[in-house]
């Protein structure tokens, strides 16, 4: 079957059950209907059977309204981070990136931003349209992403990105390698083991490699210098968020090039100041949609979690304010999006 979503989720139901957190499942259907679950199969997230075969079992004989409505606001929302933003930035990082020593350092690092944009809106999107799909069938999936560059360290960024991954980590490889509970020095090492496996999964690549240990080696940084429990303000706090996305979009690089001297001199192009000069741009028409699609993205998530109740125009008690909203993202979509059967990064792990 392969590494995948679908190992996954058989594995953590197999070990649940010898663990004894829950009884074994009795109907064959039911079992091969949870680890087989359409929408999030592909790329996710990755549901736990505990959640989702009582579901399973449990008789809906109506149509439940208000999650299906709940359900196609997910799907839109995620139609237009894949479409609209994700696929759109991709046009940018697919001609620097892959050519990066013709162009400037400051184009590769403009490009490096957009790839950090790029695999969030795609995956994020991806997730989304999987719990909207759940959801119009009667289900809830796991909640997969919480804003995740909006993280103060490391450690917060995996526990917003990629959630159900990060969790079927901790229970499953860093809590029976002994998790917290043990000497600090071996809290260490059961960290970077489970950021090493982390990379190895996504790929039998050394920069895959590369990626889990850089996120495992920061993390005992924080650890080790008490950054977890550091407050330093309201600027304080913005300055980690700053570092962090940097950090992690630094990371991004060796995720997303194809060998380790290729991660490498990019990176070396950035830092070469002397070359910073030019910034290459697209087309007037692509660089306006570029900008409006990461800015539509940053706000709402500004929005969503510094003020939760004051930007739900999809949630709004009023009709016309909601339905305005629906119709504006449908005509984005259509207008901005990229059709070109282009597939979800993530599809690939």
């Amino acid at each position: 079957m392969g590494i995948s979503f679908f190992t996954f989720q058989a594995l953590s139901y197999l070990w649940d059950v010898y663990y004894g957190k829950m009884k074994a499942e009795r109907n064959f259907l039911h079992y091969a209907l949870y680890v087989s679950f359409f929408p999030s199969i592909v790329s996710g997230p990755i549901n736990k059977a505990s959640l989702i075969l009582p579901q399973i079992k449990a008789l809906r004989p109506y149509f439940d309204y208000s999650k299906a409505v709940a359900g196609l606001k997910c799907m839109l929302w995620g139609m237009f981070m894949k479409v609209v933003v994700a696929d759109r930035v991709a046009l940018y990082v697919d001609t620097v990136l892959p050519r990066y020593e013709n162009y400037s350092g400051l184009s590769c690092f403009a490009a490096s931003l957009l790839y950090s944009v790029q695999i969030y809106a795609d995956f994020a999107g991806y997730s989304l349209m999987a719990i909207g799909v759940g959801r119009v069938l009667g289900f809830e999936l796991a909640e997969n992403f919480r804003r995740p560059y909006l993280s103060y360290s490391v450690t917060d960024f995996w526990r917003r990105w990629h959630i159900s991954l990060s969790t079927w980590l901790k229970d499953y490889v860093y809590i029976p390698l002994g998790g917290s509970r043990c000497s600090r020095l071996r809290n260490y090492w059961n960290i970077i083991v489970t950021f090493l496996v982390s990379g190895i999964w996504h790929g039998a690549n050394w920069t895959f490699i590369v990626w889990g240990l850089w996120h495992g080696v920061f993390q005992v940084v924080e650890k080790a210098l008490n950054q977890q429990k550091c407050c330093y303000g309201a600027f304080g706090k913005t300055l980690k968020i700053v570092i962090t996305f940097l950090l992690v979009n630094f990371a991004w690089i060796f995720f997303r090039m194809p060998t380790l001297g290729d991660a490498c001199g990019v990176i070396g192009r950035i830092f070469d100041f002397s070359g910073w000069g030019g910034l290459y741009l697209p087309e007037k028409t692509n660089t306006l949609f570029i900008v409006m699609g990461v800015v539509m993205l940053a706000v709402k998530d500004l929005a969503d979690e510094y003020r939760p109740d004051g930007l739900r125009l999809m949630d709004s008690r009023h009709t016309v304010v909601r339905w305005a909203a629906y119709l504006s993202l449908t005509v984005l979509i259509l207008l901005t999006g990229v059709f070109d059967a282009g597939q979800f990064i993530y599809a690939n792990f």
